[in-house]
């Protein structure tokens, strides 16, 4: 009877590796996905025997039309795995272009993550894994075997409103073990995130130490912010606990943060070692973070040399009262006068806030104001902007 037993727990394992490829776990959780070959296509699987269908959302799908928040938006794609007899799913992508790649798995309808990734990133309430397919532009967001740079989290005092904020830093390979002063880019995060947002989702440490061992920027103080200005930390990290993450909080686009952004630079500026001039500082920001870029940029007309815009939304707010908005098309006008280094946009072809920013490119070329644009494929989508980053921060500071 042992004997029997034994064959058959020999027949199941010999099944399980030919299904795997590896020397069989002895458990589920053992189960390797994303399994990435070396002709850059990617195997995912998912156990589960009970289940009638599990499907993959991916941004390495094709996009489809799905409704948001403000209309019409590109989202990713979903394609079903295919189950084998002893209950497990799988899939084999086409080869897959070099690339950072989101991900999460739906099992009979309800949203899952993949079991046997533990890797994730967190934008707004949604919660994905992820994988990168090196040998191109992937290799950009890669930790590669290079000099560093250091990710800190610190917390400044905020007299505007009224709390000490957290706020993350990038200082650049070298800074610790030399006395000298470096530019700074501030870097602004769009609706849903928080001050871990670019260096997580956006990889904006891997970004910029790969792009100054390349030679191709220069190094620089990387500070990013929380838009959010009721809380003093991003979720899970404020004193608010842990709280259910939301879009768009109270008061983020009201004209409160820009008006209190100078908190922010004056704390740069007293704990780091930077050039403290308009020439040396740049800010950026994506979506809402574009929308934070382009009002600061402007009330503070001649502090910021380098100012870029990606995917930002420009389109009018109904609750954009504050004195920060007044005299839009005047101190723009301002800012121009002053002088700038680079006035940079981006957008997607496909992104829902294109019409607005061709609006806002008008009112640029109405009053002769010179500037840089950028349009590339795809929509409202991380993708592009890690992208933007990698292209716009070579720009600075030269």
């Amino acid at each position: 009877m042992k004997l029997q037993i034994a064959l058959l727990a020999s027949i199941a394992i010999f099944s399980f590796s030919n299904i795997f490829g590896q020397e069989v776990p002895n458990e589920v959780e053992n189960i390797i996905s994303p399994e990435i070959h070396d002709d850059q296509t990617v195997t995912f699987r998912f156990y589960a025997p009970s289940a009638d269908k599990v499907e993959i959302t991916s941004d390495f799908l094709p996009a489809v039309k799905v409704m948001g928040r403000f209309g019409e938006v590109d989202g990713p794609g979903t394609t079903p795995l295919i189950k084998n007899e002893l209950g497990l799913w799988s899939i084999t992508t086409e080869p897959l272009e070099s690339e950072f790649y989101s991900y999460n798995f739906s099992v009979d309808g309800i949203r899952s993550m993949d079991p046997n990734n533990p890797y994730a990133v967190r934008n707004s309430s949604s919660l994905t894994n992820f994988f990168i397919i090196g040998q191109g532009q992937g290799d950009m967001y890669k930790t590669n075997d290079i000099p560093h740079g250091s990710v800190t989290h610190r917390w400044y005092d905020s007299p505007g409103l009224e709390m000490d904020r957290r706020i993350t830093v990038y200082t650049p390979p070298g800074y610790e073990g030399t006395d000298e002063e470096f530019p700074v880019l501030y870097l602004l995060h769009g609706a849903g995130g928080d001050e871990d947002s670019w260096s997580t989702h956006g990889r904006s440490a891997q970004i910029m130490d790969n792009l100054i061992a390349m030679g191709k920027a220069k190094p620089m103080i990387v500070v990013m912010p929380n838009g959010n200005v009721v809380q003093d930390g991003g979720y899970g990290q404020g004193s608010n606990g842990f709280p259910k993450p939301q879009f768009i909080l109270p008061q983020t686009m009201n004209g409160v943060y820009e008006a209190n952004f100078m908190d922010i630079v004056k704390f740069t500026e007293e704990n780091y070692r930077v050039k403290a001039n308009k020439e040396h500082r740049a800010i950026a920001g994506l979506s809402m973070g574009g929308f934070h870029t382009m009002h600061i940029s402007r009330y503070y007309p001649n502090t910021f040399d380098y100012v870029g815009l990606m995917s930002s939304a420009l389109m009018p707010r109904e609750d954009a009262t504050d004195k920060v908005y007044n005299s839009i098309d005047a101190t723009l006008k301002t800012q121009k006068e002053n002088g700038l280094k680079l006035y940079w946009m981006a957008i997607g072809k496909t992104d829902f806030l294109y019409g607005a920013n061709q609006e806002f490119k008008k009112k640029l070329d109405d009053i002769d104001m010179a500037y840089e644009y950028v349009e590339t494929d795809g929509g409202h989508i991380w993708r592009n902007w890690r992208i933007y980053l990698a292209e716009f921060a070579p720009k600075l500071f030269n």
